[in-house]
């Protein structure tokens, strides 16, 4: 018994009229996407990044070479507004993580590349990004591991459809 039976629990006391059946997997998940951003905050904490800029980052680093995006493919690919995304890079150019260079295809845009401090940077933090998610689901099979996966894909897919 976890938390979240405590909590279907005492609705089941007090109001046994309601079918609370998809509260228990969305009260899980819910605390669970909690648990697991605090501790992959930590990750990031270790490098010196959050989860914004760990983000920005690996976008970049995930990009075919030479690691270089607009600011336009950047948001796109993290579904953020155009003031977030430039805050985020001001910041990341600060700490010379990033810079802009002119894209030669167009002169009206900046190009958004990994410095080599920002390469390697985050080359490190994603060896212990995924090292944390391993330890993070240490506790399943490889088979639960696929199930999970196939369900929660699912699930998103759902989600999207009726949101």
């Amino acid at each position: 018994m976890d938390d979240v039976d405590k909590i279907l629990d005492q609705w089941r006391d007090q109001r046994p009229d309601l079918d609370t059946s998809a509260m228990g997997p969305i009260g899980r998940l819910v605390r669970l996407a909690q648990l697991l951003s605090r501790q992959m905050g930590k990750t990031f904490a270790h490098y010196d990044l959050n989860i914004s800029s760990f983000d920005v980052l690996a976008t970049l680093r995930r990009s075919a070479p030479p690691h270089r995006l607009s600011a336009g493919e950047l948001m796109a690919s993290m579904m953020i507004t155009s003031g977030t995304m430039t805050n985020r890079i001001d910041q990341l150019e600060k700490v010379g993580l990033v810079s802009r260079t002119p894209d030669p295809n167009d002169a009206r845009r900046a190009l958004v590349g990994l410095t080599p401090q920002g390469y390697a940077l985050i080359d490190q933090a994603i060896a212990s990004h995924v090292e944390t998610q391993t330890d993070l689901l240490s506790g399943l099979t490889e088979k639960e591991l696929t199930q999970l996966d196939d369900l929660l894909r699912k699930l998103m897919k759902n989600v999207e459809r009726v949101t």
